[in-house]
């Protein structure tokens, strides 16, 4: 559900996030609502993006705004990057399921693929070396089905 401004709300993200923040000393403000909202509109965007979403709603966020509110948001858990391109990292909300990423260097389509895919490898991991992997920044780099 969201609020006039198109701002999620706590029933679509599964918990109370206004409170995460307030509990770690920071300040609910609309630039961070804003910017929230934007990750979870766009699915997998870069900061350049965000801010494109953003100015949809209001011209007064600065890119660096977007930068410092995307690190607060994923200190806080509720987004994560990963690196999609050469360029800057793309965030996207946790709120959708746990997923890697699959990128055509060709077409550059991003395909989201679910860790259960990897489960052997990283159970064989986590057994031979004790190593748990963060699946969320995985991405692999290859050629799409219509593109091999």
């Amino acid at each position: 559900m969201s609020d006039q401004r198109g701002v999620e709300t706590d029933a679509e993200t599964g918990e109370d996030w206004r409170a995460r923040l307030r509990e770690q000393g920071y300040r609910l403000t609309p630039q961070r609502e804003l910017i929230l909202s934007a990750v979870n509109t766009l699915g997998h965007a870069t900061p350049d993006e965000v801010l494109a979403e953003v100015h949809r709603h209001s011209s007064a966020i600065n890119v660096s705004t977007v930068y410092r509110t995307l690190e607060v948001l994923e200190e806080l858990g509720l987004v994560r990057h990963a690196h999609l391109s050469d360029r800057a990292p793309t965030y996207h909300s946790v709120r959708e399921h746990e997923h890697f990423h699959l990128v055509c260097r060709n077409c550059h389509q991003v395909i989201s693929v679910d860790p259960d895919v990897l489960s052997p490898v990283l159970t064989r991991l986590e057994a031979d070396l004790g190593f748990t992997t963060d699946v969320g920044h995985l991405t692999f780099f290859g050629n799409c089905k219509e593109c091999s």
